[in-house]
C-alpha cells in the first residue's frame, strides 16, 4: 500500500513540476508592407493578463510564461489588430506582421506631435531615437545626453567654456537659444541654466527622443525656431524594471545610475537616481583642466495613479545638485598660490515639478491638463567677478484632442511665466520677468490614402513684446512602395534675454540687461522639404534613405555689442541670419548588422555683416558612419565622424578632423559588461591650436571648435535583474 501511495505522490509531484514549467520568450512584430520592426506595438496574453510593448527592434520580451498554448493579441495604432494562438515553448521564432488600416484611437504615439497617429502618417517630419540607440549612447556617456545629440545628423554640440564644460546645442547651424528642450512635453531647461542644461540631463531614465527640426512654435510656443527636442521618460509597467549602471573612465570619472519602476492596477511609481564624480583632468599637462572637477547628483521620483482604464494622473520631481570647478589644476588641488589664481566655479541647484492629468473622454476624444514649476539657482565665480541669481519658470496648459476617420484636431491654451532674479549685491541688476499667454489649434486631415495635410495656428501674447501669430502648414505624400515626401513651414519667435552664447563666453561680466523699450523680439520663418524611401533589397538586406533640404531665416537677431564705457549691450541685428542646407541619412541592415551613413551641409550666413560671412564655429560639411553588430550575446559598434573646417570670430579658418569610437558589450542573464573607446585617435583641439593663452594668472581662452578632452576609455557594468534571458 505504501508503495502505491509513494507512486501516486511521485506522479503528482511530476505533474505539478510539469505544470509549473515556464519559459522566457521574445515576440517580434514587423510591418507587413515594409517588413520593418514596429516600435511601440502592444503584445498581450489575454488569459495571463500580461502585456509588453515592443522596443526599437520590434521585440516584446516576456518572462515566466507557462508552457502550453496561449491566445495573444497584438495591436498598434494605425494597424489592424492581430489575434493568434502560440505554443510555448516554440520550435520556431515568434515573428508576426501587422497590416496597416486600423483606426484605433486609444493611445498617443508621439508626444512631440501630440497625435494619435504613427510617424508614417504625420506630415510634420519627426526624427526618432529609440530605447536601443539611447542605451548605446548611455554607455558611451552615462553622465548626460550630449552623446545622443552630438551624433544626430545636423546637430552640433558647441562647448562654450573650457573650464566648466558648458555646452549648447545647435540645430542646423543656429544658436542653442533657438532650440527648445522639453522633457515629457514640459519646457524645463534653457534660460539661466543655458549651457549647463545639457550637462545635467542623464539618459538612463529616458525611453526615447523626438526631434523636430525647423519652426515648431505652433504646438510649443516661442523658442522653437531651429527646432525642438522632446525627451520622453520611462513609465512603469506591470513587470518590475530595475537598471543599475556603473561606469569608470581612465580620466578618473565615476558614474552610478539606478532606475526602478513598478505598477499595479491603481498605482505605479518610478525612482531614478544618478551620481557622478569627475576629478580635474588635464591631458595636455599644460596646467589647466580640460574636464572640470565635478560632483553631480540627480534624483527623479514619479508617482502614477490610474483611477480608471481611461484616466492617468502622475506627479514627478526633478532635483539636481551640480558643483563643477575648472581652470588652474594647481589651484583646484592645492589652493591659490602665486600665479596659480584662475578658476571658474559653477554651483547650481535645480528643482522642478510636473503634474499631468490625462483622460479619454470617449473612443475618439481626450483631455489633458499639465503644470510644471521649475526653479534654478546658479552661482558662477571667476577671479574678481561673481554672477549669482535664481530663475523660476512656470508652465500650465490644457488641451483637447479629437479624431475621426479622416481628421485629427488638437486645441488648447497655455500660460508661461519666467522670472530671473539676480543677487541684490550685483553691480548690474539684470532682473527680468516675462509672461506669455497662448492659444493654439492644429489639424491633420487625410485628403486621400496618399495625401495628408497638417495645418496649425498659434496666437501668443507677451505682456512686454506684444502679439505673435504663428501659422504652420505641412503636406505629406506616401505610397505603398516605400516612398514618402514631406514639405512644411512656419513662423517662430524668441523673447530676448541675456542668456546667449556670446554672454556666456564672457561669463556675463559687464553685460547690461535687456532694454525692453529698444530691443525687439526675434522672429523667424522656415521651410523643410524631405524625401524618404525604404525597401528590402533582398530577404535579408534592408535599405532606407532620407534626404532633407531646409531654409531658416531669423529677423531682428539678438546681438551683443560693446559700448564706449567698456560694457556690453544687446541690440537687434539690422539684417537676417540665414541658414540653409541639406541632410542625408542612409541605413543598411543585414541580419545582425546595421550600417548608418550621414552627411550634413550647413550654410549659415550672417547677412548683417559685410560680405555675409559664414557663422563662426559652424562647420559647413559634416559626415558620419556607424556600423553596429547586435546579437543576443554581443553588441559591437564602430563610429567615424568627420567635422569640416570652421571659422573663428576673428576670421581664422580652423582645420578639419576625424574622430572614431569603438564600443564592445557582452550580454548575460542578469545584465551586461562593456568597454568603450571614445575618440580613440585622440583628436583634440590642443593638437591644432592652443586651448589656453598666457598670462597664467589671468589666462585667455580661445574659442572651442574641436574636442577638448581627447581619448576617453571607459568600462562599465549594467545590472538588470528582471526580464532577461540567459545569453551564456
Amino acid at each position: 500500500m505504501n508503495k502505491y501511495l509513494l507512486s501516486i505522490k511521485l506522479i503528482l509531484i511530476l505533474c505539478l513540476s510539469l505544470q509549473a514549467q515556464t519559459s522566457d520568450i521574445q515576440i517580434k512584430v514587423l510591418t507587413e508592407a515594409e517588413n520593418e520592426p514596429l516600435l511601440g506595438a502592444t503584445v498581450y496574453f489575454e488569459a495571463l493578463e500580461k502585456g509588453a510593448v515592443t522596443d526599437f527592434d520590434g521585440i516584446a520580451t516576456f518572462t515566466e510564461i507557462p508552457d502550453g498554448q496561449h491566445q495573444i493579441i497584438i495591436s498598434f495604432l494605425g494597424f489592424e489588430t492581430f489575434e493568434t494562438t502560440i505554443q510555448i515553448p516554440s520550435n520556431t521564432a515568434l515573428i508576426f506582421k501587422l497590416k496597416e488600416g486600423g483606426n484605433q484611437l486609444d493611445a498617443v504615439v508621439l508626444q512631440s506631435s501630440r497625435s494619435t497617429r504613427t510617424v508614417r502618417k504625420i506630415p510634420t517630419r519627426i526624427e526618432f531615437i529609440g530605447a536601443e540607440e539611447l542605451g548605446e549612447k548611455a554607455i558611451m556617456n552615462p553622465t548626460n545626453i550630449s552623446m545622443v545629440l552630438r551624433e544626430s545628423t545636423g546637430i552640433q554640440m558647441q562647448q562654450t567654456s573650457l573650464s566648466s564644460g558648458s555646452t549648447n546645442i545647435r540645430i542646423q547651424g543656429l544658436d542653442g537659444r533657438y532650440t527648445q528642450l522639453l522633457r515629457d512635453g514640459f519646457p524645463l531647461y534653457g534660460g539661466f541654466s543655458s549651457g549647463l542644461s545639457i550637462l545635467q540631463i542623464p539618459p538612463l531614465d529616458l525611453q526615447q527622443f523626438e526631434i523636430i527640426k525647423g519652426s515648431s512654435s505652433t504646438l510649443y510656443g516661442g523658442g522653437a525656431i531651429a527646432g525642438l527636442i522632446n525627451m520622453v521618460s520611462k513609465t512603469p509597467d506591470f513587470e518590475p524594471a530595475l537598471d543599475i549602471m556603473l561606469t569608470q573612465t581612465q580620466a578618473l570619472g565615476s558614474t552610478a545610475n539606478v532606475f526602478y519602476s513598478k505598477r499595479n492596477e491603481k498605482f505605479g511609481f518610478s525612482l531614478y537616481g544618478s551620481g557622478h564624480y569627475q576629478k580635474a583632468y588635464d591631458p595636455e599637462d599644460d596646467g589647466f583642466s580640460n574636464l572640470p572637477k565635478t560632483t553631480s547628483i540627480s534624483f527623479n521620483p514619479k508617482l502614477f495613479y490610474y483611477p480608471s482604464e481611461n484616466t492617468t494622473v502622475w506627479f514627478g520631481l526633478n532635483g539636481t545638485y551640480d558643483d563643477r570647478i575648472g581652470g588652474d589644476i594647481n589651484k583646484i588641488e592645492n589652493g591659490e598660490d602665486g600665479i596659480h589664481q584662475y578658476t571658474e566655479e559653477n554651483n547650481s541647484k535645480r528643482l522642478s515639478s510636473q503634474l499631468v492629468y490625462q483622460t479619454q473622454l470617449d473612443s475618439t476624444s481626450s483631455l489633458e491638463f499639465k503644470n510644471s514649476v521649475s526653479f534654478f539657482d546658479r552661482n558662477l565665480t571667476v577671479p574678481d567677478f561673481n554672477f549669482d541669481g535664481k530663475q523660476t519658470n512656470t508652465f500650465t496648459e490644457i488641451s483637447y484632442n479629437t479624431a475621426s476617420e479622416n481628421t485629427d484636431w488638437i486645441v488648447g491654451a497655455n500660460l508661461y511665466t519666467s522670472n530671473f532674479d539676480e543677487n541684490d549685491n550685483a553691480p548690474l541688476q539684470r532682473d527680468q520677468k516675462d509672461v506669455t499667454f497662448g492659444a493654439f489649434a492644429n489639424n491633420i486631415y487625410d485628403i486621400s490614402d496618399n495625401w495628408i495635410l497638417e495645418t496649425g495656428l498659434r496666437a501668443d501674447y507677451n505682456t512686454d513684446f506684444g502679439f505673435f501669430p504663428l501659422p504652420r502648414i505641412s503636406l505629406l505624400y506616401k505610397n505603398n512602395s516605400g516612398f514618402s515626401s514631406r514639405i512644411g513651414g512656419g513662423l517662430g519667435y524668441k523673447i530676448p534675454d541675456i542668456f546667449t552664447e556670446e554672454a556666456e563666453y564672457i561669463n556675463f561680466e559687464n553685460v547690461l540687461g535687456i532694454n525692453k523699450s529698444t530691443v525687439d523680439a526675434e522672429r523667424s520663418y522656415g521651410v523643410n522639404f524631405d524625401l524618404n524611401y525604404q525597401t528590402r533589397l533582398s530577404d535579408e538586406i534592408g535599405f532606407s534613405i532620407n534626404q532633407l533640404f531646409y531654409v531658416t531665416a531669423i529677423n531682428d537677431g539678438l546681438l551683443l555689442n560693446s559700448t564706449d564705457n567698456g560694457l556690453f549691450q544687446f541690440e537687434n541685428a539690422p539684417d537676417e541670419i540665414f541658414s540653409k542646407g541639406a541632410e542625408t541619412n542612409i541605413k543598411f541592415t543585414y541580419k545582425d548588422f546595421r550600417w548608418f551613413l550621414n552627411y550634413a551641409l550647413i550654410d549659415t550666413k550672417l547677412n548683417y555683416l559685410p560680405g555675409n560671412p559664414q557663422k563662426p564655429l559652424t562647420a559647413k560639411h559634416n559626415a558620419g558612419s556607424v556600423l553596429m553588430y547586435e546579437s543576443e550575446k554581443w553588441r559591437i559598434g564602430y563610429e567615424t565622424f568627420y567635422t569640416g573646417k570652421q571659422f573663428l570670430s576673428n576670421g581664422t579658418e580652423t582645420t578639419d578632423f576625424v574622430t572614431m569610437g569603438l564600443l564592445v558589450m557582452r550580454n548575460f542573464k542578469l545584465g551586461s559588461v562593456f568597454v568603450n573607446f571614445e575618440n580613440f585617435t585622440d583628436r583634440r583641439q590642443s593638437r591644432f591650436s592652443p586651448l589656453v593663452l598666457p598670462p597664467h594668472d589671468n589666462p585667455v581662452f580661445p574659442e572651442i571648435y574641436a574636442p577638448t578632452d581627447g581619448f576617453i576609455f571607459s568600462v562599465g557594468l549594467i545590472i538588470k535583474p528582471f526580464g532577461n534571458e540567459d545569453h551564456d
